[in-house]
């Protein structure tokens, strides 16, 4: 149980570190925008997903573009 420990930490270290290294200040109307369309798209492609499993796969998704990265 302990690796499945220590994924859910690096996993909650790099969703509270994207968090807090967003600008700051207030959204133009095409972020506001941009933001309405990712999320109609997201909730097409996934329906019925729910607030857990929609943060567990965005997390996922998050962690796989960083091995990616690491990797090029």
């Amino acid at each position: 149980m302990q690796p499945m420990n220590t994924f859910l930490a690096i996993a909650l270290g790099l969703a509270l570190a994207s968090g807090t290294l967003a600008c700051e200040g207030e959204k133009g109307p095409l972020e506001k925008a941009g933001e309405k369309v990712d999320n109609a798209v997201d909730d097409m492609t996934h329906p019925g997903e729910g607030p857990v499993e929609e943060a567990a796969r965005k997390t996922g998704e998050q962690i796989d573009e960083m091995k990616k990265d690491l990797t090029e």
